[in-house]
């Protein structure tokens, strides 16, 4: 009984140190307009890695910088994600497709693969359960849809908690 204990324990611990995590870069003596980025781009972050909390098991160290001279944000796969000083780019919706480029969309040969096979065995039922038996993921320029989350009018929490769990299929999958 005691082993089946610090199993049961065990296992718990390994499952629940899977998380994103994330660090945004700061400078050390912020101008104003930094010190409004800053606020922005956390308060986003923190809603985003919640929900991917919430509905993923992946596991990834994100390092966040606020670089102006980005048009929108971008991210990759080693982990850099930065938001350009748009404001309207500083939200859960934008941090959400930006940590799905961080897990590998549009960032590995494996996604590249499985997009251009339509080959997602977990994926595609997962997307069909919610939009019917013809549903599939379309994948370009880097991107997928639906539930990429690639525009703002494409927000809703019901979109948000698909994405996730889409990406998350994806995971699954092999991306």
């Amino acid at each position: 009984m005691r082993f089946s204990i610090l199993a049961v324990t065990l296992t718990y611990a390994s499952a629940a140190s899977a998380a994103i995590t994330w660090t945004l870069q700061k400078a050390s003596n912020p101008t104003a307009d930094q010190s409004e980025a800053y606020s922005r781009i956390e308060a986003a972050m923190k809603l985003a890695v919640a929900r991917y909390s919430r509905f993923s098991s992946a596991t990834k160290t994100i390092r966040v910088y606020y670089s102006p001279g980005v048009p929108t944000a971008e991210a990759n796969y080693n982990g850099d994600l930065r938001f350009g000083s748009d404001r309207s780019y500083m939200t859960e919706r934008t941090a959400m497709h930006e940590i799905a480029h961080t897990l590998g969309v549009g960032q590995t040969a494996a996604f590249d693969q499985h997009c251009a096979a339509n080959n997602w065995p977990k994926a595609t039922p997962l997307l069909r359960s919610w939009d019917g038996p013809n549903a599939k993921i379309n994948c370009g320029g880097g991107h997928f849809w639906p539930y990429g989350l690639n525009y703002e009018s494409e927000w809703s929490e019901t979109n948000g908690d698909r994405h996730v769990q889409l990406v998350n299929a994806m995971l699954a999958d092999g991306m």
